[in-house]
């Protein structure tokens, strides 16, 4: 069994032979000078309320005062309260080790930890006198016959007066010294767990701070590999298209000064040829990687060229009032091409249509074509991926295609703007 807090530890038969007993009473007893501390600070933002209950017991009060002296207490505990439960919190975080090994991530919400600060000096101290009230009788039972020598003991209804009648209450008070450990161990174990529940992070609090770091982290990866691309298309321009340029220009001058007919016009042709097509392979692939006019004329022009090589009508309308960011305008083209190229394989529709534009921090694109419909994501990679590549992007996709038509992809980007 897992000893890791004073309830836990309760159930182990070796429970008065272990620290927990010790540790308990050490978390009880340094509980005390918190609590008048906590509650000295929190009395004094408290102090309209103290005079309201005051005015109101003496009649002293009108309404407009009670109103004002109310709202007095409720600003001051509200706005410097969480001041006073922000190092408390701290503090209670390597305290609470003594009642509960575990662990201890605090919350931070300032509300969970100013209620663990109300909790501290209302209801704990009403349950620390209760247990100091419960020791004490224990103690009490237990040296009655020598204390009844200074005088009767009075428990209420019943009085002992004489040594042989407070024996059977020693007998009582001594049996019951056994579970002074237990009383305290429940009491600091109880107070450790109310603790734990009000400043340990939630499991939706952590689930949330661990959402928001996979966005984050989602965002610098989407950074990255945008970063990655332009570093890809850059080599690929600079160097590898320059080359090859060159070795097409130099078996051009070959082939002009080699007499035609010769063993090796043929040949030095035939390179020459696919020198040329090997380059505009490669500029299709940088082209691919990122388009030279998204980059230098932005969205608008890139979606106008977009239509330009579509076999078929479209009709492009864009509406944005700066540039994106350059991952937003990387992911709507990509989105749109991959669109219209679908459109163009499988719709069979005659015309289609593309609109970007800027609405309520987000960048809309949504691109439409009057095609037989039926397009589904279950059964379509191609938009697999296009989900996949706004996701990336902490966005969402949507896509209407009834079928018989018309089709409709929506995709929606988060584009704060100052």
């Amino acid at each position: 069994m897992a000893l890791v807090s004073a309830l836990t530890a309760l159930r182990s038969r070796r429970f008065l032979a272990t620290w927990w007993p010790w540790r308990s009473l050490a978390f009880l007893v340094t509980s005390i000078p918190l609590i008048v501390v906590t509650a000295a600070a929190l009395g004094l933002f408290a102090a309209p309320w103290i005079v309201l209950i005051r005015r109101l017991g003496t009649g002293r009060t009108d309404a407009l005062e009670a109103l004002l002296l109310f709202v007095a207490g409720a600003v001051l505990l509200g706005g410097l309260g969480p001041l006073v439960a922000w190092p408390l919190a701290g503090l209670e975080r390597r305290r609470l080790r003594l009642a509960d090994d575990r662990f201890l991530r605090l919350s931070p919400s300032r509300w969970r930890r100013f209620g663990y600060a109300v909790l501290l000096v209302t209801i704990v101290p009403v349950v620390y006198g209760v247990l100091a009230f419960i020791e004490i009788l224990i103690v009490v039972l237990a040296l009655s016959p020598w204390l009844v020598d200074q005088g009767p003991i009075s428990f209420g209804i019943i009085i002992i007066a004489t040594a042989s009648e407070a024996v059977p209450y020693a007998v009582a008070g001594v049996i019951a010294l056994a579970s002074m450990p237990y009383l305290v161990a429940v009491t600091a174990g109880a107070h450790a767990a109310a603790a734990r529940a009000l400043l340990h992070t939630g499991s939706g609090e952590k689930l949330r701070a661990e959402l928001v770091e996979v966005s984050r982290s989602r965002a610098r990866m989407a950074d990255a590999f945008e970063a990655e691309r332009r570093r890809i298309e850059r080599d690929l321009h600079d160097g590898a298209q320059q080359k090859l340029v060159g070795l097409t220009l130099q078996l051009g001058l070959a082939k002009i000064d080699l007499p035609e007919g010769s063993p090796a016009a043929a040949p030095v042709a035939t390179a020459h040829r696919q020198a040329k097509e090997l380059m505009g392979e490669l500029r299709e692939l940088i082209h691919g990687i990122r388009p030279q006019v998204l980059t230098d004329l932005g969205l608008p022009a890139a979606l106008r060229d977009l239509a330009g090589q579509t076999p078929m009508p479209v009709d492009v309308h864009t509406e944005l009032p700066s540039r994106p960011p350059e991952h937003l305008e990387a992911t709507a083209y990509f989105v749109v091409a991959e669109a219209l190229a679908n459109v163009a394989k499988h719709s069979g529709a005659a015309r289609a249509a593309v609109e970007a534009r800027a609405e309520d921090g987000t960048l809309v694109v949504e691109v439409r074509d009057d095609g037989r419909g039926g397009a589904d994501l279950e059964r379509g990679t191609g938009l697999v991926g296009l989900a996949d590549r706004v996701a990336v992007a902490d966005g969402r996709m949507l896509l209407a295609s009834p079928l018989g038509g018309p089709t409709m992809i929506r995709v929606e980007l988060p584009w704060p703007r100052k």
